[in-house]
């Protein structure tokens, strides 16, 4: 049924949304460039490898004389893509296909799943969402241990009533703005592994 779900409510919002999602491509085009999609692999369903889609809020490294530091790359345009959720948008897809759901644990970065506890790993029990248990709870703010006890939470507790639940939590959450970034990071704080 949740399967179903997804796919329905993903293959409408992705219509619906067309007219904003091309136009959210233009202004990425004009304002960062090319590619206008960010595309990287994450972990799924049991681990299995997937790849995400975004709209791009950084610019290229060449374009900030080859730095990688995230904090200069993350212009006003991207911070403003990112404050919104916009640029979650052509995540979309992902749920569309069946690689990720609208609510289940973030998928994180593939070079945390060895820091990840034998508990922890069960995160991957259950498809990656475009929002979850955490994100209502604190999002990029809260730290890993507490972001990690809240994606086990969701896996043993699962259901269509808590998806329903979480959903409108997160227009709150996505309309207040809040949990953007982990505080003194541009982004996320970088998992570097826990003991619980």
């Amino acid at each position: 049924m949740k399967r179903a779900l997804d796919a329905i409510g993903a293959a409408l919002s992705l219509i619906g949304l067309s007219p904003l999602l091309i136009g959210l491509a233009v202004l990425v085009a004009v304002r960062l460039g090319r590619p206008v999609l960010f595309r990287q692999d994450r972990p799924g369903l049991h681990g299995t490898t997937f790849t995400i889609v975004k709209f791009r809020t950084m610019l290229e490294p060449a374009a900030v004389d080859g730095t990688v530091d995230d904090a200069d790359r993350l212009t006003p345009f991207g911070r403003w893509l990112r404050s919104t959720s916009l640029d979650e948008l052509p995540s979309l897809w992902n749920v569309l296909v069946g690689e990720m759901s609208f609510v289940g644990p973030r998928p994180s970065l593939c070079r945390y799943l060895d820091l990840y506890t034998p508990e922890q790993h069960r995160r991957h029990d259950v498809r990656p969402g475009l929002t979850g248990l955490a994100q209502v709870r604190g999002r990029n703010a809260l730290p890993w241990p507490e972001r990690l006890r809240s994606d086990l939470e969701y896996v043993d507790t699962r259901s269509l009533a808590l998806d329903a639940r979480i959903l409108l939590r997160t227009i709150g959450v996505v309309l207040r703005r809040e949990g953007i970034t982990t505080p003194g990071h541009a982004t996320s704080e970088a998992f570097t592994g826990t003991s619980t």
